[in-house]
């Protein structure tokens, strides 16, 4: 009995150890994973903590590893865990996702149901990783849970079909967030506009109501951060004509912002920054800051400013005091003082495209293929090293980059590349 006893206790002491920390102060609330977990990294904000890195890239570039072909049609951007790649890709008329190893080769693959076909052809989302599971949506909502070791299906959940969701133009592309045992996703749907669902079992745990506003309510086609406020955590995700806060505890629908596109096409993952979250929309609809707020309502968006930048894919980053991104059919990349709105700079030394930060250092990956590495500044569009990722009239390089452990992961449709952007001191 005394034997149970304390491996009863020395069991709980070990998980309790692995549990994260309550999140007391407001901000984006991370995946306790380590790695690139999911889209954009820990905190879905596209910033990368390590130091170390090259400052500056050779003539032609950092020094490439590797590359592997196989990856399939589509924009699904690798994340990587525990030495491991995971990484989706359509193939013919199937989904798949793909686990590889640091070499490019492939150890195993799971078709997530159909590939989506029309409208630019290839997958679309991010996996995700937690709690020793892998989770990705295909192109037509199709959830699945998987073992990251073998590719052996836990389970499997149309949210869609679930919840009566509309068809949508250019295919279900929310990158999957789990956190504290649920996953979150967004069918946009008669029965609910956003769903929580048991990491374990796929089983619903809340439904949210659907949006007031029924062509609101339709799903867009970005994706969900999580973050904490006045203590309590909440949901920020892109509708299709709006900007949606929900409680991620209860599936309340806490507040909206209207703001539709052109071509109801609501693209870019919400950016947390200072207090407040920027939304940026394509087709020259503009880009908003809005401060999040506690009124006599509750918590709640509350604008603070507006602004042109148009992003589509590429989104945003967010860094000390500014706000760094490219527009579409404005395709300049531009920078915003968070405290004033006020535009700092425009330029179009490279096409449009998206980034991420490193060690004082914007990725700035192009929709035709140039790579840049930029220092950021307020002031200018400092570009301090470039080179080509792709050659010919390429102009839908929309996978964003992926830096672990001084390795930079780029993808083009089928094929992968990893990069080392090391400093000396590291290698």
């Amino acid at each position: 009995m005394r034997v149970r006893f304390v491996a009863a206790v020395a069991a709980w002491l070990f998980v309790a150890s692995a549990l994260p920390a309550a999140q007391t102060e407001d901000g984006l609330i991370p995946s306790p994973e380590k790695g690139w977990p999911q889209w954009r990294g820990r905190w879905r904000d596209g910033i990368s903590r390590e130091t170390g890195l090259l400052q500056s890239w050779p003539e032609g570039g950092p020094k490439a590893l590797w590359t592997a072909d196989g990856m399939g049609r589509g924009w699904s951007s690798p994340i990587v865990v525990g030495g491991r790649i995971f990484i989706g890709g359509d193939f013919g008329d199937r989904c798949d996702v793909l686990c590889l190893d640091p070499p490019g080769k492939v150890l195993w693959r799971t078709t997530n149901g159909k590939a989506w076909t029309v409208n630019h052809k290839g997958a679309r989302a991010a996996c995700c990783f937690a709690g020793g599971r892998l989770y990705h949506m295909n192109g037509h909502g199709r959830v699945v849970c998987l073992d990251p070791a073998t590719g052996k299906q836990h389970w499997v959940q149309n949210v869609v079909e679930r919840f009566g969701g509309w068809g949508i133009r250019w295919g279900m592309s929310e990158c999957l967030l789990v956190d504290d045992g649920k996953v979150y996703a967004t069918p946009g749907g008669r029965q609910a506009f956003m769903v929580a669902l048991d990491a374990q079992t796929g089983n619903v745990v809340w439904a949210s109501k659907p949006l007031p506003d029924p062509q609101s309510q339709r799903v867009g086609y970005a994706s969900p951060i999580l973050l904490s406020v006045g203590g309590r955590k909440v949901l920020v995700t892109v509708a299709l004509r709006a900007l949606v806060m929900v409680d991620a505890e209860t599936g309340a629908i806490l507040d909206t912002f209207a703001k539709r596109t052109k071509y109801d096409a609501s693209c870019s993952t919400p950016v947390y920054h200072d207090g407040g979250v920027f939304v940026t929309l394509p087709t020259k609809s503009g880009c908003a800051f809005l401060d999040l707020a506690a009124g006599d309502g509750g918590l709640g968006f509350k604008k603070k400013w507006e602004g042109a930048m148009d992003s589509c894919s590429g989104g945003a980053v967010a860094l000390d005091g500014h706000i760094y991104g490219s527009g579409w059919d404005t395709p300049a990349w531009i920078c915003y003082d968070v405290a004033t709105g006020k535009p700092t700079f425009t330029d179009t030394s490279i096409e449009r495209g998206c980034a991420i930060v490193a060690d004082g250092r914007l990725y700035c990956l192009g929709d035709r293929g140039t790579v840049a590495l930029v220092k950021p500044n307020p002031k200018a569009f400092e570009i301090v090293s470039r080179f080509r990722l792709t050659e010919g009239n390429t102009k839908d390089v929309w996978a964003h980059p992926v830096l672990l452990d001084g390795r930079l992961y780029l993808r083009y449709h089928d094929r992968l590349w990893c990069y080392d952007v090391r400093g000396k001191a590291n290698e």
